[in-house]
């Protein structure tokens, strides 16, 4: 099967390959590019690390003590339109195995993850962009050597997670290819975005 060609490093392969992309403008509205095929998990999984990038700068532009409220209010709500339309894009990519294991027959005693593939897979792209950022701490000529030496630190336990996040993740696509765990998923529901169960939204 096509899905199991791949590997987590090659989901991380594409994250990275985004990362840098991005940061060629650096600007959160430059166009992108999808250098994939519509439709495949690929493009998916490129369009989602895409939103955590854009997401992860528009997080810094509203951090300054001295942000004009106007704005701050504007990027906010960006914000949180941007982590619906992540969870969507997770969920579809959570589809996607969940079509891949339908025929899967589940072997007695079989167990549930507490995460499905796409969230675990959604954690290694924020690691993408941590690993991106220190990396950029480490080399930086302005910063005292104690700020690169605590930056090289972390950026080595963060290469140490990519390293168990990826074996992980691959065990639990052989594990589920296997039938010895079950894939369920749990839709987020979130409440926030909806003016039907939002209070403070559908009380006015």
């Amino acid at each position: 099967m096509y899905l199991c060609s791949m590997k987590a490093m090659d989901y991380y392969d594409i994250f990275w390959r985004q990362v840098l992309d991005y940061h060629q403008t650096d600007s959160v509205d430059a166009p992108t590019v999808n250098p994939y095929a519509e439709g495949t998990l690929e493009a998916l999984l490129w369009q989602k690390s895409h939103i955590d990038t854009v997401q992860w700068h528009l997080e810094d532009l509203v951090r300054p003590a001295d942000v004009d409220p106007v704005a701050a209010l504007a990027l906010k709500r960006r914000i949180d339109a941007s982590n619906q339309h992540r969870t969507d894009l997770v969920e579809r990519i959570d589809d996607i195995f969940v079509q891949r294991f339908a025929n899967v027959k589940p072997l007695p005693g079989a167990r549930i993850n507490t995460e499905t593939p796409a969230w675990a897979i959604d954690r290694l792209s924020i690691l993408a962009l941590k690993i991106y950022h220190f990396g950029i701490e480490v080399s930086r000529t302005d910063a005292t050597p104690d700020h690169r030496s605590r930056c090289q630190a972390k950026l080595d336990m963060l290469g140490t997670q990519r390293a168990d996040l990826t074996q992980a993740i691959d065990w639990l696509l052989d594990e589920l290819a296997e039938g010895s765990k079950v894939m369920k998923v749990y839709r987020q529901m979130k409440m926030y975005n909806d003016p039907s169960l939002n209070p403070a939204l559908y009380k006015k």
